[in-house]
């Protein structure tokens, strides 16, 4: 019971914020977290009305952002400030992703309160927000193709050093694998010393899937 009281002691204290803050100018600051997030959120004449942890899931954003009356937020560039950013923007708030190198260079911020950078991003934002060295985010489509172009990378490391554990196992018994690319080497099961050949079928056998994973990234990759 004490629980239940105490939560809805928190919504009615969220309710009344969110309709204070509506009758007002807000500048929010957001130090973005992966699992939580701390924000900071100053009235027209650089007063503290709020501060508060939000979790960092679409559906936390939602319902914290979604109703509020329309603020200038900013953020730093990071893992989540893409999505973020965008659903803020489609809430109607003016979002400032800010360039965490170079605000870093200009505050010294050594990073140890979420707070405290919360507080500074509404602040920097209220005042200049040309000191946050905006960026824009590309957009979903391109950040889709990047995954596409990374995810390919990592594989493409990947089959390397498949390759050279082969090569290096089978050289070390004092036998040498052929001189070829890469994309050949995955043909050269049979090529493998008899005695070594069983116990390299695994690796032999992801690496042969490794490759035929690249080469349907490389197809998607000529289709776009």
């Amino acid at each position: 019971m004490k629980k239940n009281s105490k939560n809805n002691k928190e919504k009615t204290r969220q309710r009344a914020l969110q309709a204070k803050s509506r009758k007002m100018k807000l500048t929010v600051g957001i130090d973005l977290g992966d699992e939580w997030s701390h924000c900071c959120f100053l009235g027209e004449e650089g007063e503290i009305v709020e501060e508060c942890r939000v979790k960092t899931t679409r559906e936390a954003v939602k319902s914290r952002f979604g109703e509020l009356k329309l603020a200038v937020i900013a953020l730093e560039v990071g893992t989540h400030s893409r999505w973020v950013s965008q659903m803020l923007s489609e809430f109607g708030h003016e979002v400032i992703v800010a360039n965490a190198r170079e605000l870093r260079a200009i505050t010294g911020s050594d990073r140890k309160s979420d707070r405290v950078d919360a507080e500074k991003l509404a602040r920097y934002a209220r005042v200049d927000r040309r000191i946050l060295r905006p960026i824009k985010h590309r957009g979903e489509e391109a950040q889709v193709d990047l995954v596409v172009l990374r995810a390919r990378g990592v594989l493409v490391k990947t089959r390397t050093q498949l390759v050279n554990s082969v090569r290096g196992v089978v050289k070390s018994f004092g036998y040498r694998m052929p001189n070829c690319s890469t994309e050949r080497f995955v043909k050269l099961n049979n090529e493998v010393p008899e005695k070594l050949r069983e116990h390299l079928a695994g690796l032999m056998e992801v690496l042969e899937h490794v490759q035929k994973q690249i080469e349907e990234y490389d197809q998607r990759v000529q289709a776009n």
